[in-house]
């Protein structure tokens, strides 16, 4: 598990909000930092997956646990 410097409980939210709201989280934060994110919604593994891809951030994990996605991002 990596430690994290930040926190975003986005469960119970549908596409688009949780990019959206770890979008927003991560512009305030430092190049290096870290983001942990949990969501509800399927199909935020997919979109997670390429909101790193576009934006250049790290996605450093992505499990699922009890119907819960947790992710990781570092802000590049």
């Amino acid at each position: 598990m990596t430690d994290t410097t930040q926190f975003l409980d986005a469960r119970k939210l549908n596409c688009p909000l949780p990019i959206l709201k770890a979008k927003k989280t991560i512009n305030g934060m430092k190049p290096g930092e870290t983001l942990k994110i949990l969501a509800t919604d399927p199909g935020s593994v997919r979109d997670f997956e390429a909101f790193a891809n576009q934006t250049g951030h790290k996605l450093l994990e992505s499990t699922e646990s009890n119907s819960e996605f947790h992710f990781i991002l570092e802000k590049s």
